[in-house]
């Protein structure tokens, strides 16, 4: 395997807190990148467009994640949009970020039939090779020492496991496929190279033929080093198959990376689906760990707010680990915990401390009657500031009599976080992230000390998440 070794110092190793902690520096140990980094793997996400210029994006992209993909700027109708006339500027500009955020790249990608400039296609066939190598040669050098891996080839076949007939199979057939890679193995070769796909993701016609094709090329000497599962699944629909189709590309010595991760559900999004679709990261993290020559998993856009689904799948969205606000969902807390994280539930009792007071939440006067609201006071260690976390995500007092609850399920910025008798249902439960926050599965919205006040007394509610101290909690 090809182990993940950082570029730039940063800290590894790092032992995991079993409870919630402090929104963490880049290099803590409850970051996505940092739990990655302990599992001996990479937590990537693509930025594209204006995105390295929103200062939210930027601030979480590189706290949470290791790797950035570009999602257009190294593609080929932008890199070399006239024959012989480069623009590296936009690829600079994610480079620039990542070398910033200690970050490393994957470029993608080199040869591609779609996001094709229409004077490849125009040329004779006699000329397209040379034509693709120029390419290759040129953007490859140009990145040289500051790529970690290319995808090369990036999605050549059809769903029934045939090439697809381009420019380049027009002109080479399937010797194409070989040529590219052996030149961008000349250009760079401290480079992995990958094939990557779509709906290659379990074992089907389509990843049969690919492995066919991994096997021929290897045979002939050809420096592949990656297969590229681009992973873009509907909620509850990530293969059975996965883990065993991963392993026996694996078996051919070659790197597996799932490389553009998203997971639709159909819009709204219910708590239901959100609840499946942490399941599902949660699979496609423990299947990549289960891969010795899995070296990481990387996530197609930042949060829902850029993410390409809605645009491109009408009805369907919601598909990362963050909201339209760039709040954590289930998936982050599910992704977290699969990488070896704080569990979301599972034992923790203890006082329920807010970070930014100082003091612990409190039920009033140790009353038990329903519907009372929480506050924070001088911790105690009294009945009424002891706090379960159960398996369900259920935040319970009393021994499990009463339950933390959003008052009237409300999903709105204000609204009363209550004790009332545990039913079990949604506004019962409780997102424990790896950040600190404690959200609600129904509202995704954060357990918040109301005005970031540390006086005894205040009132606790759910808030839009702000990442701010009166946002952050730690159990036990």
């Amino acid at each position: 395997m090809r182990p993940f070794i950082r570029t730039l110092a940063l800290a590894t190793g790092l032992a995991v807190a079993p409870v919630l902690a402090v929104a963490p520096p880049a290099d803590a140990a409850s970051t996505l990148r940092s739990l990655a980094e302990a599992q001996h793997r990479y937590i990537g996400t693509e930025l594209t467009g204006n995105m390295v210029n929103n200062a939210t994006i930027t601030s979480l992209a590189g706290t949470q994640f290791d790797v950035v993909t570009p999602g257009n700027e190294m593609k080929w109708d932008t890199i070399e949009p006239g024959n012989g006339s480069y623009n590296f500027g936009p690829g600079d500009n994610v480079v620039s970020f990542a070398q910033a955020h200690a970050m490393r790249v994957r470029g993608h990608n080199l040869v591609w039939h779609a996001q094709l400039p229409g004077w490849v296609n125009s040329l004779p066939r006699n000329q397209v090779q040379g034509a693709m190598e120029a390419h290759i040669t040129t953007e490859v050098n140009h990145y040289k020492g500051k790529i970690y891996a290319w995808d090369v080839i990036n999605e050549p076949f059809n769903e029934d496991g045939s090439l697809r007939q381009d420019a380049f199979t027009a002109a080479m057939g399937t010797g194409y496929l070989a040529d590219a890679i052996r030149t961008a193995h000349t250009a760079d070769p401290a480079a992995v190279l990958y094939i990557n796909d779509y709906n290659i993701e379990g074992q089907n016609a389509k990843s049969n033929a690919l492995y066919s094709l991994a096997q021929s090329l290897l045979s002939q000497g050809v420096p592949l080093g990656g297969i590229g599962l681009e992973s873009h699944f509907i909620v509850g629909q990530v293969p059975s198959s996965m883990l065993a189709n991963m392993q026996r590309f694996a078996a051919l010595g070659l790197d597996v990376a799932i490389t553009e991760l998203d997971d639709r559900v159909p819009l709204p999004a219910s708590s239901g689906n959100l609840q499946q679709q942490a399941t599902d990261y949660a699979t496609v993290v423990k299947n990549c760990l289960a891969v010795t020559r899995c070296p990481g998993v990387s996530q197609w856009g930042v949060g829902d707010a850029d993410s390409w689904i809605p645009g491109t799948f009408p009805g369907y969205g919601a598909a990362s680990m963050y909201d339209n606000n760039y709040r954590p969902k289930p998936a982050y807390t599910a992704t977290a915990t699969a990488l070896g994280g704080p569990p979301p539930g599972g034992g923790g009792t203890g006082p329920l401390r807010a970070v930014g007071a100082g003091k612990c939440l409190d039920v009033p006067d140790s009353t038990t009657t329903a519907g009372t609201q929480l506050q924070i006071r001088d911790c105690s260690g009294g009945a009424n500031q002891t706090f379960t976390l159960s398996s369900s995500g259920a935040l319970s007092v009393y021994n499990g009599a009463d339950c933390l609850d959003a008052s009237g399920r409300g999903t709105s910025p204000g609204t009363k976080v209550i004790i009332w008798p545990c039913s079990g249902q949604a506004n019962q439960q409780w997102a424990v992230n790896a950040d600190g926050t404690v959200t609600g599965v129904q509202s995704g919205l954060c357990l918040d000390v109301t005005g970031a006040s540390t006086a005894n007394g205040t009132l606790v509610e759910l808030w839009t998440c702000t990442g701010r101290s009166n946002q952050q909690w730690t159990l036990g």
